[in-house]
């Protein structure tokens, strides 16, 4: 908590054990369309035991860093949306499936968000909605993650055009706000990185950002709230009232969360997106383990990010409390209720 008030981190990924992996794996070598393993005649690799004691060390791991309840989605750089599109439902399916388990183990501290079977080169999104259905309506999930670029070919329609429309009118019929996060890219220029796709995230993220920001999407679906994780991806670099920046206002539509571990960073994108369009999102446990340095401020690894926010004397006690609680709770409804 924060001097009394819940923390709710609008970004974190589910955790399975590691064995579980071996469904994907047969899922691809097999090149053939499985149950998952939560469904009736679904095999696991994986015990109910090891999927409990996984999401226990998860909880841990959240009670470290004062966090009270987090939305848990898909790990982005395994939604795999370049696999064939004949195996694509059968992977979203489970990962679903895991993710419910975890918000079962402990309804109390996380809420569901769902994966999609986005295809990259499909008319439009319709074929997702039959999931996000099940998802919302049978799993009981607030909130749906979408990937600028699902296939990491960049050959996805922009945020901005009729292809995603299908998807943003059901979200705005359910009231589910979309967590646009990137998953990969395979540009092989990319091979000298190590974790590339974060390469992705950053540049599709921008790509959305922008293309919300510029096309149509609140004018056509005007109660659509879409949150764009780290921070938006990368930041701007012209002045408010420069014309290559929307001069819409976007603040009942687009929000960002705080999910950037380097304090600079972290800093100049809370300034520019401004206190009331930023929710607290860590991304804990994933990417943000190393640990501080002497010097490079509080908290213990980058993802502990409730000291990290609280010491920034720029933001007065009602910033802190909007982003660590008021925010998250009025895009995501059901954060509040928990």
């Amino acid at each position: 908590m924060y001097n009394g008030v819940k923390v709710l981190d609008v970004h974190s990924h589910v955790s399975v054990p590691a064995s579980s992996r071996g469904f994907v794996a047969m899922l691809l070598a097999s090149n053939t369309p499985m149950k998952s393993p939560f469904s009736e005649g679904g095999r696991d690799s994986a015990t109910l035991e090891e999927y409990q004691k996984t999401a226990a060390w998860h909880i841990g791991y959240m009670d470290e860093r004062n966090i009270d309840v987090q939305i848990i989605g898909p790990r982005p750089f395994i939604m795999l949306g370049q696999m064939p599109k004949h195996l694509l439902p059968s992977w979203t399916r489970y990962v679903n499936d895991t993710i419910k388990q975890q918000v079962d183990f402990y309804p109390d501290r996380f809420l569901g968000a769902a994966q999609l079977p986005q295809l990259s080169g499909a008319d439009d999104l319709s074929h997702v909605l039959p999931e996000l259905d099940r998802c919302v309506k049978d799993l009981g999930f607030v909130a749906a993650y979408a990937s600028p670029d699902p296939a990491g070919m960049r050959t996805t329609p922009g945020m901005h055009e009729a292809y995603w429309y299908p998807l943003y009118e059901r979200c705005q019929e359910l009231g589910i706000p979309l967590i646009v996060h990137g998953t990969t890219c395979l540009d092989p220029r990319f091979s000298v990185v190590p974790q590339n796709y974060q390469l992705g995230f950053v540049i599709e993220q921008y790509l959305a950002t922008q293309f919300l920001s510029h096309g149509d999407v609140f004018e056509r679906f005007p109660e659509l709230k879409v949150v764009v994780c780290h921070c938006g991806g990368a930041l701007d670099r012209f002045i408010k009232s420069d014309h290559h920046l929307s001069q819409k206002d976007l603040s009942n539509n687009l929000y960002f969360d705080t999910c950037a571990h380097d304090i600079d960073y972290l800093t100049a994108a809370v300034k520019q997106r401004t206190p009331d369009r930023m929710l607290f999102g860590t991304e804990a446990p994933g990417s943000g383990a190393a640990v501080r340095q002497p010097g490079e401020g509080p908290g213990m690894t980058g993802d502990d990010l409730v000291p990290v926010l609280s010491s920034f004397e720029f933001l007065t006690e009602e910033d802190k409390i909007k982003i660590f609680n008021t925010n998250p709770a009025k895009v995501f409804p059901a954060l509040g209720r928990v």
